[in-house]
């Protein structure tokens, strides 16, 4: 069993928060697409929602050291991101599933795993193990030698888990993980983030408001770049009326909390 890197083992004793940002302003190309966000983050399993044009990816890249911040700060694990000299060791703390991911399509999926990992900087002799354990988690066990060409979308979504996964990531960015999985593959991948969360700080960004009510320890929405609310799921729920639509009490609540946001911005 590979042990999980804690967030508390790689960051600074002294620094509180895993994921710390004020003010924080990201571009995408000339919109400015995360407008004076405030955040901060701890361990655990923490869902981001908003709708299309939100902000979300935006600030995923940001976080992911893809984008560099057009303002404001933002640190992770201690270290500010604007730091060159502290990029190339923050980044094999980080795991990152963007919504889109490339791939060469005739690796297999252990061929692709085991890239990953030597891109991230694992010491060659933990790599076989550690590309094991990753498919294992995420349920291909079975397809670690088929070529990625020849998967599923589920199942290539799975294999992108794997390899955000493979360096033990004390800070984890997943960007629509569930899109084409199942009931039942959504099912286990709840149950995967929930133990990825006891000892890493997770960050999901998705549109199923259900997943991230289930599966998460508290909800970031956002809107128009800007930070609508953050709390518990529990939290969540008690904003949302019977007449707010929505087919649960997490979607009431999430529906009320945009329309608020947005009478009270003038929209």
């Amino acid at each position: 069993m590979i042990r999980m890197v804690s967030a508390a083992e790689t960051a600074p004793t002294s620094y509180p928060w895993v994921v710390h940002a004020e003010g924080l302003r990201v571009r995408a190309g000339r919109h400015l697409a995360v407008d004076g966000l405030d955040l901060s983050l701890g361990t655990g399993v923490h869902g981001l929602l908003g709708p299309n044009g939100a902000g979300k990816t935006t600030l995923m890249r940001a976080l992911a050291t893809v984008v560099k911040p057009a303002g404001g700060t933002l640190t992770l694990l201690g270290h500010p991101v604007h730091n060159r000299a502290d990029l190339h060791t923050l980044r094999r703390s980080l795991g990152y599933l963007p919504q889109h991911f490339g791939f060469y399509p005739r690796f297999t999926v252990r061929e692709f795993v085991e890239y990953l990992a030597w891109l991230k900087h694992l010491p060659k002799a933990t790599i076989p193990d550690a590309v094991q354990h990753a498919i294992d988690r995420v349920g291909l066990t079975g397809k670690a030698d088929t070529r990625m060409k020849t998967l599923s979308g589920g199942m290539l979504r799975r294999a992108g888990i794997a390899q955000a996964i493979v360096n033990n990531p004390a800070v984890l960015l997943l960007d629509e993980p569930t899109v084409g999985l199942d009931p039942e593959q959504r099912l286990d991948f709840r149950e995967l983030l929930r133990d990825l969360g006891t000892d890493s700080c997770v960050l999901v960004s998705t549109h199923l408001v259900e997943d991230v009510a289930v599966a998460c320890t508290d909800v970031i929405l956002i809107n128009d770049g800007q930070l609508v609310h953050q709390g518990t799921t529990d939290d969540l729920i008690t904003h949302g009326g019977p007449d707010d639509p929505g087919d649960s009490p997490a979607e009431r609540g999430y529906s009320a909390l945009l329309r608020r946001h947005r009478a009270e911005a003038g929209r």
